[in-house]
């Protein structure tokens, strides 16, 4: 049997994402001693390893505790964990694309910001200087109010 501290160790986890992870029912082989003491076995500790491999790809604790559920009721449930995973990864590729729309926006506005500390170009960046001049960007259209 293994201590918070020990199981911290072999599952490379805080100490407190161990207590954590268990405080929220994601390791249901965990034991507690006289004292209330947690108490891993190897099959708490495979409970913790699978429990990194879900939070690692993104997976919210009440997704993860949905599949513990599912784990517990057996084979029958294969099915139901095999959605889970497949919308899991669907949503995971809507924040890629997001991500992905996210870094082109910031390629140009540090290529602006490079052209601007280049002298090649004026400050457009400021919306407090916008009133002065007229530019278009390509997320951004200014047009003086009438």
């Amino acid at each position: 049997m293994h201590t918070v501290k020990e199981a911290a160790l072999i599952t490379g986890l805080t100490e407190h994402a161990v207590r954590f992870y268990t405080d929220k029912g994601l390791v249901p082989s965990v034991q507690r001693n006289e004292n209330n003491i947690r108490l891993f076995d190897e099959e708490s500790i495979n409970w913790l390893h699978g429990v990194k491999c879900l939070k690692q790809s993104g997976m919210p604790i009440e997704v993860i505790k949905t599949y513990v559920d599912l784990c517990l009721e057996g084979e029958s449930t294969i099915p139901q964990r095999s959605l889970l995973m497949m919308e899991h990864k669907e949503a995971a590729l809507v924040k890629l694309e997001e991500a992905k729309r996210h870094v082109a926006h910031l390629v140009q506005k540090t290529a602006l910001y490079q052209a601007i500390l280049e002298h090649r170009t004026p400050d457009t960046t400021n919306p407090g200087n916008w009133d002065k001049i007229q530019h278009m960007h390509s997320d951004v259209f200014y047009s003086p109010s009438v």
